[in-house]
Protein backbone atom coordinates (compact mmCIF):
# COMPACT_ATOMS: atom_id res chain seq x y z
CA UNK A 1 0.00 0.00 0.00
CA UNK A 2 1.36 3.38 -0.90
CA UNK A 3 0.51 5.92 1.78
CA UNK A 4 -1.62 8.80 0.64
CA UNK A 5 -3.16 11.83 2.26
CA UNK A 6 -6.78 11.19 3.19
CA UNK A 7 -9.71 13.50 2.66
CA UNK A 8 -10.17 16.30 5.22
CA UNK A 9 -13.58 14.81 6.08
CA UNK A 10 -11.80 11.86 7.77
CA UNK A 11 -11.33 13.08 11.32
CA UNK A 12 -9.97 10.07 13.24
CA UNK A 13 -8.99 6.43 12.91
CA UNK A 14 -9.24 4.01 15.84
CA UNK A 15 -7.73 0.55 15.60
CA UNK A 16 -8.45 -2.14 18.19
CA UNK A 17 -6.89 -5.59 18.35
CA UNK A 18 -5.60 -8.26 20.70
CA UNK A 19 -1.87 -8.36 21.41
CA UNK A 20 -1.51 -12.10 20.90
CA UNK A 21 -4.73 -13.52 19.44
CA UNK A 22 -4.31 -15.35 16.13
CA UNK A 23 -7.51 -13.63 14.95
CA UNK A 24 -5.71 -10.26 15.18
CA UNK A 25 -2.55 -11.27 13.34
CA UNK A 26 -3.56 -9.70 9.99
CA UNK A 27 -4.40 -6.35 11.58
CA UNK A 28 -1.24 -6.34 13.72
CA UNK A 29 0.89 -7.05 10.66
CA UNK A 30 -0.96 -4.39 8.65
CA UNK A 31 -0.26 -1.76 11.34
CA UNK A 32 3.41 -2.70 11.59
CA UNK A 33 3.74 -2.48 7.81
CA UNK A 34 1.77 0.72 7.13
CA UNK A 35 1.59 2.94 10.22
CA UNK A 36 4.83 4.91 9.67
CA UNK A 37 3.88 5.83 6.10
CA UNK A 38 0.25 6.58 7.01
CA UNK A 39 1.32 8.93 9.78
CA UNK A 40 3.90 10.62 7.58
CA UNK A 41 1.29 11.25 4.86
CA UNK A 42 -1.36 12.37 7.40
CA UNK A 43 0.49 14.04 10.30
CA UNK A 44 -2.57 15.87 11.67
CA UNK A 45 -4.89 12.85 11.62
CA UNK A 46 -5.34 11.15 14.99
CA UNK A 47 -4.62 7.43 14.54
CA UNK A 48 -5.39 5.72 17.84
CA UNK A 49 -4.12 2.17 18.29
CA UNK A 50 -5.48 0.17 21.23
CA UNK A 51 -4.37 -3.29 22.24
CA UNK A 52 -6.44 -5.33 24.70
CA UNK A 53 -6.70 -9.03 25.39
CA UNK A 54 -9.69 -10.74 23.81
CA UNK A 55 -11.10 -7.85 21.76
CA UNK A 56 -12.27 -8.24 18.20
CA UNK A 57 -10.02 -6.78 15.52
CA UNK A 58 -11.67 -3.67 14.15
CA UNK A 59 -11.02 -0.36 12.46
CA UNK A 60 -13.27 2.58 13.21
CA UNK A 61 -13.27 5.76 11.14
CA UNK A 62 -14.87 8.99 12.30
CA UNK A 63 -15.93 11.40 9.58
CA UNK A 64 -17.44 14.90 9.41
CA UNK A 65 -20.50 15.60 11.52
CA UNK A 66 -19.68 12.77 13.95
CA UNK A 67 -20.52 9.97 11.51
CA UNK A 68 -18.65 6.73 12.32
CA UNK A 69 -18.14 3.52 10.40
CA UNK A 70 -16.68 0.31 11.81
CA UNK A 71 -15.28 -2.75 10.03
CA UNK A 72 -14.43 -5.96 11.83
CA UNK A 73 -11.34 -7.72 10.48
CA UNK A 74 -11.03 -10.76 12.77
CA UNK A 75 -9.22 -13.64 11.06
CA UNK A 76 -8.32 -11.55 8.00
CA UNK A 77 -4.90 -11.72 6.37
CA UNK A 78 -2.90 -8.56 5.70
CA UNK A 79 -4.20 -8.21 2.13
CA UNK A 80 -7.82 -8.48 3.22
CA UNK A 81 -7.27 -5.96 6.04
CA UNK A 82 -5.70 -3.54 3.56
CA UNK A 83 -8.65 -3.92 1.19
CA UNK A 84 -11.19 -3.26 3.99
CA UNK A 85 -9.11 -0.32 5.25
CA UNK A 86 -8.96 1.26 1.79
CA UNK A 87 -12.70 0.85 1.33
CA UNK A 88 -13.36 2.40 4.74
CA UNK A 89 -11.17 5.48 4.29
CA UNK A 90 -12.45 6.04 0.73
CA UNK A 91 -15.89 6.71 2.26
CA UNK A 92 -14.49 10.08 3.36
CA UNK A 93 -14.56 11.33 -0.24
Amino acid sequence: MSARAFSKSLKELRIHFSQNSPASRGLRDFIIKTYPDLKKANPGLPILIREAAGVESRIIARFDQGRERKVVVDNFNVGDVEQKFNTLVSEAN
